[in-house]
């Protein structure tokens, strides 16, 4: 009998497009280079041949941005429905290279919340990815949290994954440079920001309070959180307001993943704050290279077993693999 294949790499923000649910935002929104169109529309392709050549065993996908997130009530479900099954039917043909994230209707959060455990219990996905806001509010309101209480239930992760931000906030802290340079709004400031305050925002919440062993991912690194970690700790246990503990609950109910941040120093700086179950590899492919990302970290200034387990190990104790 053949053993099973080892996962010495998994790679877990690495992302997919379909036309169910990219069918229903305008060209603008929907279209990327051909470049990237040509990966994020392929399964098993270039992106294994790309996965082989980086030395990447499995990819965990999920649905590249704009996401559920920002469709109308009416179709929200159906779309994520069909999403969820065509990844499960992907992963099906090559259960050995890829596992998923499914795609939830939040804006219907008890909906969403049921298609969460569906996608978890019939179609085995590994948890969810919220792409920002969801069309213009923030998901630490307490009409979502049944999808918190849902996703501790289920035991499985939510992954914050950045959206650009707010029309008003691109127009009042980012123009014109969003025009002249448009990465300003999206992966080199307004997307850290964006996710970041999500993240804190949950914790400010109190839903981590009424559901203490509830997972959430944030990529690039902690969205640079780990990086503040002390003066918002520090800031927060000020009078003048109900005081948090905000560093307790980032390291109880919080993971990070390398997704297309591959920086020595940050790492480090990671590893200092958090402890090192709580970090996962990641490329934030096609978007990142994944041989940058895998060589990086084989030639990063850790020892093998903090290597091993940031490559691998970590994913397969939070994921189940």
């Amino acid at each position: 009998m053949d053993q099973p294949k080892s996962h010495g790499v998994i790679a877990v923000e690495e992302h997919f497009m379909h036309a169910a649910l990219t069918e229903h935002f305008a060209a603008a929104a929907r279209q990327q280079p051909p470049p990237l169109t040509d990966r994020l529309y392929d399964f098993v392709g270039i992106r294994i041949d790309e996965m082989d050549e980086a030395g990447i065993d499995m990819q965990v996908l999920s649905h590249q941005s704009p996401g559920s997130q920002r469709l109308a009530d009416d179709v929200a479900s159906a779309a994520c429905r069909s999403v969820n099954d065509a990844l499960a039917a992907v992963i099906a043909e090559t259960p050995d290279r890829f596992q998923g994230f499914a795609m939830i209707p939040t804006m219907l959060p008890h909906a969403a919340a049921d298609e969460l455990q569906r996608a978890v219990e019939e179609l085995g996905l590994k948890g969810a990815m919220i792409h920002g806001m969801s069309r213009g509010e923030m998901i630490d309101g307490e009409a979502y949290w049944p999808i918190f209480a849902r996703a501790e239930k289920l035991d499985v992760p939510i992954y914050l994954h950045p959206a650009l931000p707010d029309k008003t906030v691109t127009a009042r802290y980012f123009a014109p440079y969003d025009e002249s340079h448009p990465m300003f709004t999206r992966a080199a400031w307004g997307f850290g920001v964006e996710a970041g305050t999500q993240a804190i925002r949950l914790i400010l919440s109190g839903v981590l309070d009424r559901h203490p062993n509830l997972k959430i991912i944030l990529g690039h690194l902690g969205e640079a959180l780990p990086f503040w970690m002390p003066r918002i700790d520090e800031s927060l246990r000020r009078t003048g307001g109900a005081p948090v503990d905000f560093h307790t609950a980032f390291r109880r109910n919080f993971w990070i993943t390398t997704s297309g941040f591959f920086a020595d120093d940050a790492l480090l700086l990671c590893l200092k704050t958090l402890e090192l179950e709580r970090i996962l590899f990641a490329v934030d492919w096609p978007y990142a290279d994944n041989r940058k990302g895998v060589d990086w970290l084989r030639e990063a200034p850790v020892d093998d077993a903090t290597r091993n387990a940031i490559f691998s190990g970590n994913a397969k104790q939070l994921l189940g693999l």
